[in-house]
C-alpha cells in the first residue's frame, strides 16, 4: 500500500496556518509597543505624586541625603551621562536623571 504523505502535507499546512493566525496580532502588538518611545514622568502624574517625584532633587524637601538623585538610585536604569532614564517603579515611563522621590535606594557599589 502507498502511503499519503500529501495529506499529511496539507493537514500540516493547515495547522501551521491556523498557528499563524491566531499568532498574528499578538505580534503585532509586540512590534508596534517596542517601536514607540518612552514617555518623561510628570510631576502631576498620581504614582509620582505618591512617590514625592520631582524633576530636580534639590527642589525636594523631603530629601535628606544631598548626593541622593535618580542617577546613582537602585531603581534607575539609565546609562551613565544621559538626561533622563527608565525607573523600575515608573513601567515603561522615564525619570529625569537630577530627579529624586521618596523611594530612593542607594545603588549598590
Amino acid at each position: 500500500m502507498a502511503e499519503h504523505a500529501p495529506d499529511n502535507s496539507r493537514r500540516r499546512f493547515i495547522k501551521l496556518t491556523a498557528i499563524g493566525l491566531a499568532a498574528a496580532p499578538f505580534a503585532n502588538a509586540l512590534l508596534s509597543g517596542a517601536a514607540s518611545a518612552a514617555d518623561a514622568v510628570s510631576e502631576s502624574d498620581p504614582q509620582a505624586t505618591a512617590l514625592g517625584y520631582v524633576a530636580d532633587a534639590t527642589k525636594a524637601a523631603k530629601r535628606t541625603d544631598a548626593a541622593a538623585m535618580c542617577s546613582n538610585c537602585n531603581f534607575y536604569s539609565g546609562k551613565a551621562g544621559e538626561a533622563s532614564g527608565p525607573c523600575a517603579l515608573f513601567q515603561g515611563k522615564l525619570v529625569t536623571a537630577k530627579g529624586w522621590c521618596t523611594a530612593w535606594a542607594k545603588k549598590p557599589a
